[in-house]
This record gives C-alpha cells, sequence and structure tokens, in this order.
C-alpha cells in the first residue's frame, strides 16, 4: 500500500509531474556550468545587460582570452547568445528564466551574507 502511494507522490509533486531524464541531464549541465565562480560572474554581469568581451573581462576581473573561453562553453549551452556589431561581439542573455535563476541564487545568498555577519558557508564539493 505504502509503496504505490510513495511512488504516486514522488512522480507527482505538488501538482508538477517529474522532468524526463534528458531534460534533468540538460539541466544538470547548465547547473554544472553555473558551479564556475568566473562563468557565474559573467552570467550575473550579463543579467544586469549585454556587453562585449573587453567590458566584461574589465567587469569580472579576468584575462581577455579566459573571458572568451568561458563565453563560449557558455553560448554553446545556450545560456548566453551573441551578435556583431562591427568588429565587435556583444553578448546577452536572452532567456528571461535564467536571468531570474541567477538573480534569485545571487541576490538570496548577499542578503543571507549580509543578515549574518559571517561569511556564505560552502557547500562540500562546490566547484569554485
Amino acid at each position: 500500500m505504502w509503496a504505490g502511494r510513495e511512488r504516486a507522490v514522488s512522480e507527482n509533486v505538488g501538482g508538477f509531474e517529474d522532468p524526463s531524464a534528458e531534460v534533468l541531464s540538460e539541466a544538470a549541465a547548465a547547473f554544472g556550468l553555473l558551479a564556475s565562480s568566473a562563468r557565474l560572474h559573467l552570467m550575473w554581469a550579463l543579467s544586469q545587460g549585454e556587453s562585449d568581451v573587453t567590458h566584461l573581462a574589465d567587469r569580472v576581473g579576468g584575462a581577455l582570452p579566459a573571458v572568451s573561453q568561458h563565453l563560449a562553453k557558455l553560448k554553446l549551452a545556450g545560456l548566453v547568445r551573441s551578435r556583431r556589431e562591427g568588429r565587435r561581439q556583444v553578448y546577452y542573455v536572452d532567456d528571461p528564466d535564467v536571468v531570474t535563476v541567477v538573480r534569485v541564487m545571487v541576490g538570496q545568498l548577499s542578503a543571507r551574507s549580509q543578515r549574518a555577519s559571517a561569511p556564505v558557508r560552502r557547500l562540500s564539493g562546490t566547484g569554485g
């Protein structure tokens, strides 16, 4: 009796059906890319508005080649897009849901850090 009930609960929690294995795999890959503090900083900067690679490198304090590589990975994953403006490549986040996820996560951690005078605790096994 309980086994059937547990299965029904796990498949339909809060009125939502579980996503497919493929969707979960894609989400894990996207979150994996954001596990890098450098890429997360770029996503945060781009969630504030579009920018070219030179301005992004200045803003996040990264070397131009490294920032370009991070942007290429984010672009391949579909998290950012780009367009050419003359000789410049301008990067932006085209998906408002991605912007929301980044803003909520960073915003919540910033608020938590400010409320507690202690620094944000790191989860074990996270990259940086």
